[in-house]
């Protein structure tokens, strides 16, 4: 699809239009997070570079314009920088931003192992192949890594701080019709799913998935998954 302002089936739609509904509290969270321009300060240089890749990978944004791509890597960095935690941790898992550094150095030898290249330098198809090992539980490299924590568990927090920052954007809800935060308006129309007022009806069109991906294979994570192991 052709890079463009805002993809997706709800056409016309723009969330930030019902700010003016929304507390003051909510609204300050949510326009801070189109007006953010804070520079990376988790990530050392080389590894943002690195974890960019990775994450225009596991969520491409090649149908927005550079304008409303969504700052996904600086979200992230943004967390770890802060030490925002979900609450808890796994006990064979590292904290977040160790964790990270330490997938990152993975995911270079598993890269450098399967096509002797960076995983920044790799084709698309390639960088998918090593992120499915990954998926699979499966690296063909990084065995010290594996060692410090489980590779499905790094996979999970990668793949969620990834969504996690992509849906938490407004223009993500542009893009999925969510019509934002509900209070104090609240939500009118529950029973049958008719948008709101203030929302627009969904128009889908069709798509083919880029031939150099793995996009549309489906394949189960394997449950209990541990350095590769089923």
């Amino acid at each position: 699809m052709r890079p463009g302002g805002q993809p997706g089936y709800y056409p016309g739609f723009h969330t930030l239009e019902q700010a003016e509904f929304w507390d003051e509290a909510t609204r300050k969270v949510v326009l801070e997070r189109v007006r953010r321009h804070e520079g990376i300060r988790f990530f050392a240089p080389e590894e943002a570079v690195l974890m960019r890749a990775v994450c225009d990978r596991i969520l491409p944004q090649d149908d927005r314009d550079q304008e409303h791509k969504i700052p996904v890597l600086e979200a992230i960095d943004a967390r770890l920088f802060a030490g925002r935690i979900e609450g808890y941790r796994f006990a064979d898992m590292p904290a977040d931003g160790d964790a990270h550094r330490l997938g990152l150095i993975a995911i270079t030898e598993i890269a450098d192992f399967l096509f002797g290249k960076r995983f920044e330098s790799a084709t698309g198809l390639e960088q998918d192949r090593v992120l499915l090992t990954l998926h699979d539980a499966r690296p063909p490299a990084g065995e010290a890594i594996w060692r410090q924590m489980p590779v499905d568990r790094y996979w999970l927090l990668l793949v969620n701080d990834v969504i996690g920052a992509y849906y938490a954007h407004p223009y993500a809800w542009d893009e999925i019709g969510f019509g934002g935060p509900a209070y104090p308006r609240g939500y009118m129309r529950l029973n049958d799913g008719d948008p709101e007022p203030w929302e627009v009806q969904e128009r889908r069109y069709e798509f083919a998935a880029p031939s150099d991906s793995l996009s549309g294979i489906f394949t189960p994570i394997g449950r209990g998954n541990r350095g590769g192991e089923r």
